[in-house]
């Protein structure tokens, strides 16, 4: 008896294979994650990039404090000092990386 293995394909509204995307983790300066994400959703779309970056994802959760009697909401990042960015596959290794 032969077992075939079928690759699950995933595929856009007009019938076509979507491309598959790898997940790439930016190191930024802790503090700063939120102005990188802001930059590099800039320099995207400017560039015409956003074909080829799907998103630029930082995690945050909503933690809510009391300061001076009064209920503050914050966001506090789940990983510090890190950006993640979403690329169509085999794009990634012809990406160079900017210092900001």
């Amino acid at each position: 008896m032969e077992t075939v293995n079928q690759q699950e394909v995933k595929t856009t509204a007009e019938g076509k294979p979507a491309p598959e995307t790898k997940w790439y983790v930016l190191r930024v300066v802790s503090g700063k994650e939120r102005k990188v994400k802001e930059y590099l959703d800039k320099e995207i779309s400017r560039g015409g990039w956003s074909e080829v970056v799907k998103q630029v994802f930082l995690p945050v959760e909503k933690v809510y404090k009391v300061q001076n009697g009064k209920k503050v909401m914050r966001e506090r990042n789940y990983y510090p000092g890190y950006v993640m960015i979403e690329i169509l596959d085999g794009i990634g290794r012809l990406i160079r990386l900017v210092r900001v």
